[in-house]
């Protein structure tokens, strides 16, 4: 952070009290950013995520902060945009408290991540930031449907901010389909319904300051498009650290096929067709790496007993952990990258692993649907291009039709295959063509 300094000393009103929070401004990136330090408990524990501290409380605090730092700053932003359920409260805060207090230039808008965290709260709950929680907890507001006639009734604060928000965005347009007009919003599909018209799915991208293997610093050496051939010394690279490749083998090793796959191993990720897809890699002759962490030691459990069958196949590596650095190694290793996901709101890891030349393999879902396109489909709409292979079913049969048509293409088509890797790395996902359409929803409010 660049010029970063104490900017003052903030009291925002939380749980019947003032509560002291520091403030400090600077840049990144020459973007300038504000940042809240809280003189209390909120926010610490062991992770930023996961239950180490009460989320709620800490984001409730959190949202009223914001906006109450905006106020006594006399900044009038057009836009407030905020992220998930964990900061639903600042358009109803925004709307029903800080407009009448003279912060009233801005719209609000509401980015969802994923339809399947919603932030269950109770009234008492929305108490502490100065609202009087029984007021929302109406259905035409903030109120769980499915609670009604329950006592207590409860209220998700995304279905607030679906409804307070002048937009809603999810991150890719076939997940917004998804929500709209399929079963991705579960409970929340009769809001939506009313709120459809502001609701858009416009695709995330990727950080080319983080990921691009023309100037990453974790590799051994850089490569892109137009020095294609550096892949090949990073695939030896990994190889070789991980046991998978001697001096006896680079030969049969270079032309093996290398499938990663960097995830959370939640269900979410279709676990069972990852599991299959290292059993299915090692039938067929090829290469598989996963890295990933699961939450639930059961799930790891049954990985690590993969890991003991496969002890004596040195082509499978399997590490239950999560390394950035040894991320950036690994797509810049992989040949294929694989991504089954039952559900995938956006997905970076195709992205990502195409900027570094590798070919993904995908389920048909979500953001997956607007990314990859299959190298045998008739047609791709206008300005995409066949990039990668494709399946449709949730089940081990549906992931072998694509995962063994790579696995074939890369062994009885290696020219098509290098060109395929080149074309791969000029695709732009970064953030240039979704930040004008931001900007694009932002004038439109």
């Amino acid at each position: 952070i660049k010029g970063f300094k104490h900017d003052r000393v903030l009291y925002s009103y939380f749980k019947g009290g003032d509560m002291k929070a520091d403030v400090y401004t600077g840049t990144v990136d020459d973007v300038p950013i504000i940042l809240i330090r809280p003189n209390c408990q909120y926010f610490q524990g062991d992770g930023i995520y996961g239950g180490s501290y009460s989320e709620m409380e800490a984001y409730l605090y959190f949202s009223r902060a914001c906006l109450e730092y905006l106020h006594v700053s006399g900044r009038q932003p057009n836009i407030i945009h905020f992220h998930d359920w964990h900061m639903c409260a600042v358009p109803m805060l925004y709307w029903d408290m800080y407009t009448t207090l003279g912060l009233n230039k801005a719209r609000v808008v509401l980015t969802i991540h994923n339809m399947d965290n919603t932030g269950e709260i109770k009234t008492d709950e929305m108490d502490w930031v100065g609202l009087r929680g029984v007021e929302y907890c109406v259905p035409e507001k903030a109120m769980d449907p499915r609670t009604a006639g329950h006592n207590p009734e409860r209220m998700a604060l995304l279905k607030g901010g679906i409804v307070y928000s002048s937009a809603t965005t999810t991150v890719s347009p076939t997940y917004a389909n998804e929500v709209l007009n399929g079963g991705a919003s579960g409970w929340m599909k009769d809001c939506l319904d009313v709120h459809r018209s502001k609701f858009h799915g416009l695709l995330n991208g990727i950080d080319r300051n983080v990921w691009d293997p023309e100037r990453d610093l974790a590799l051994p050496i850089t490569f892109g498009p137009r020095s294609p051939e550096g892949k090949l010394l990073c695939k030896r690279f990994v190889m070789r650290g991980l046991g998978m490749m001697t001096d006896e083998n680079q030969d049969e090793m270079d032309k093996t096929p290398l499938v990663v796959c960097v995830t959370r191993l939640v269900p979410q990720k279709g676990i069972h067709l990852i599991k299959h897809a290292i059993h299915r890699t090692a039938e067929k002759g090829g290469a598989f790496v996963l890295l990933g962490t699961a939450n639930h030691g059961g799930i790891n459990g049954e990985f690590e007993w993969i890991a003991e069958q496969q002890r004596e196949n040195k082509k499978i590596k399997l590490m239950l952990m999560y390394n950035e650095a040894l991320s950036h190694h690994l797509y810049s290793a992989a040949d294929v990258v694989l991504v089954p996901s039952m559900f995938e709101p956006c997905g970076l890891t195709q992205m990502v692993g195409m900027k570094y030349g590798a070919v993904p393999v995908v389920r048909r879902t979500g953001g997956l649907a607007d990314t990859v396109w299959d190298v045998d489909q008739d047609g791709v709409p206008e300005g995409r291009r066949k990039n990668g292979f494709v399946f449709d079913g949730t089940d081990e049969g549906s992931l072998n039709q694509a995962l063994d048509r790579a696995l074939q293409y890369y062994k009885e088509k290696p020219t098509e295959w290098t060109e395929l890797s080149v074309a791969n790395m000029k695709i732009d996902h970064s953030w240039n063509t979704s930040a004008s359409k931001y900007v694009e929803l932002y004038r439109s409010l």
